[in-house]
């Protein structure tokens, strides 16, 4: 007897609350229906139902199992559809949410790309630095910047990034360069409202963790005017490597202390539910993971 077609049909007799109602599910006879579950119960050992002319109901052991096997299935489920979403048009509507700069920067020329290979899918695309509510405000994915992905929601890791502590050349030539965290409160610093620690920048180094409050002359909630007053000589940032990479490696901004390390992030694709994602969805998710790969050398 097959064992995928006995839990199933268990679990149809359980969720209907009647061998009746399970039969009508699976389209099979009621005889065929009491001799799956009985022969599930005879080859487990255990009884499963409580039977009584007028209600179903599950044993202690019923329930254990009714838990485990519905969680199988929907396994199996969820496996199938992700061999079948392979062979299936990814087509209509996508709504993405992500920050801003990563959103211009690194999102926003793949957009293109992705639907000349899928010429039936639009986008609908919001920047925006807050966390949004994906599911109450109706988006399909959201890229996120975070130490961790929120657990209430299912996410796949695209590439890291880390903050580093830089300033250009002039500033530095001109001011001097630190050599330790502690140095960084006679330097002009640019500081990023929406850091997790605000004006607190913090760095793992020789001695162990440590916090310095700084005292910014400029504020801002972009991460591109962060970059900008670096640039132009007025500062020292604390930036992800995915906003000043490029300036690192063409010696526009100048790293400091490399010995003192500041918080790495994960960026991540989240989504709602593992469950019955839109083909649409999963090809988007699949087709961002191996771009960041060609990107993650540069970060």
């Amino acid at each position: 007897m097959d064992k995928f077609v006995e839990m199933q049909t268990f679990v149809k007799v359980v969720e209907g609350r009647s061998f009746v109602n399970g039969a009508d599910a699976l389209g099979m006879s009621k005889a065929a229906v009491s001799r799956y579950v009985g022969d599930l119960e005879a080859r487990l050992g255990v009884r499963l139902l409580h039977r009584t002319t007028r209600r179903l109901s599950l044993t202690e052991e019923g329930q254990l199992f009714y838990s485990r096997c519905k969680d199988l299935l929907a396994s199996v489920e969820e496996a199938e559809g992700e061999v079948t979403a392979r062979h299936v048009s990814a087509s209509g509507l996508i709504r993405v949410n992500a920050p801003v700069t990563l959103g211009i920067r690194h999102l926003a020329p793949l957009w293109g790309e992705f639907m000349g290979l899928h010429p039936a899918v639009t986008f609908d695309i919001t920047l925006l630095d807050r966390v949004v509510d994906i599911v109450a405000e109706g988006y399909d994915l959201a890229i996120r910047i975070a130490v961790l992905p929120s657990s209430s929601l299912i996410s796949r890791k695209l590439s890291t990034s880390r903050l580093v502590l830089c300033a250009s050349p002039h500033y530095l030539e001109k001011r001097g360069t630190p050599r330790h965290p502690d140095e960084l409160s006679a330097h002009t610093t640019i500081s990023y409202s929406y850091l997790s620690t605000k004006d607190e920048w913090q760095f793992d180094g020789p001695e162990g963790t440590i916090s310095i409050r700084t005292h910014p002359r400029i504020h801002t909630n972009s991460g591109e005017t962060c970059r900008a007053a670096a640039l132009a000589h007025q500062g020292i940032v604390l930036q992800p490597t995915f906003l000043v990479g490029e300036d690192l490696a063409r010696g526009r901004l100048v790293e400091l202390m490399p010995e003192y390390r500041s918080i790495e992030y994960g960026i991540y694709a989240v989504y709602p539910s593992r469950k019955h994602v839109p083909t649409k969805v999963r090809v988007l998710i699949d087709f961002l993971i191996d771009c960041f790969k060609q990107q993650r050398q540069a970060w």
